[in-house]
């Protein structure tokens, strides 16, 4: 009886640490929250490679509030990582920021994407090769798109033969929850990013 009791008891542990993990790695895969704008608050979105490198930098500038790892561009509602891997469904991989226009302007965050990554890169970004990790401002405002294409054409005349490309701001879906502020929770810093002076 007492053998009985041992087993049924270690049973009972077993399903209870394998009951743990599996709803550790769905909560994993899960889709994160994106952040509404408050009051006083505006949003910019940037692909630039690799999302967790884009996060892991402009999450650091004074003056932002959050930011979300997730997908854009694409034809495809709710996609998940795999099938933005797949490079059929349009999306790129980007951030979505959410900031104080009072400590930080747009003008200062894209500043900050452009000296953070290759934009004369195409289709890839460092050892990332593909459509997803294209290089691109979607601009949610005129005054988005005018400062970006401001940006892009001062590159240009210092010589850079910029691949950033400047869109309309296309719905955006979160990435799952293992995406997000991948850097600060594995440690370590990003392999295809890193600052440079370009202004």
């Amino acid at each position: 009886m007492k053998v009985k009791a041992l087993a049924m008891a270690v049973l009972g542990l077993v399903l209870s640490c394998t009951a743990q993990t599996n709803k550790k790695m769905s909560d994993a895969y899960a889709m994160a929250t994106v952040p509404v704008a408050g009051e006083k608050q505006e949003v910019a979105v940037f692909a630039s490679g690799c999302f967790w490198g884009t996060e892991y930098y402009l999450q650091k500038v004074d003056g932002v509030v959050a930011t979300t790892c997730g997908y854009t561009g694409g034809v495809v509602k709710n996609p998940t990582y795999r099938e933005v891997c797949n490079k059929r469904t349009g999306h790129y991989e980007a951030v979505h920021v959410l900031y104080d226009p009072e400590k930080v302007s747009f003008e200062e965050l894209a500043r900050v994407f452009f000296e953070t990554h290759d934009p004369t890169q195409r289709d890839g970004q460092g050892p990332d090769i593909g459509p997803q990790y294209r290089s691109a401002i979607f601009f949610q405002s005129n005054e988005q798109r005018k400062v970006s294409e401001d940006l892009k054409l001062l590159l240009v005349t210092k010589g850079f033969d910029v691949a950033t490309e400047i869109l309309p701001a296309a719905t955006f879906y979160s990435a799952e929850n293992y995406h997000q502020d991948y850097y600060d929770d594995k440690g370590g810093t990003p392999y295809c990013h890193a600052p440079r002076k370009l202004f």
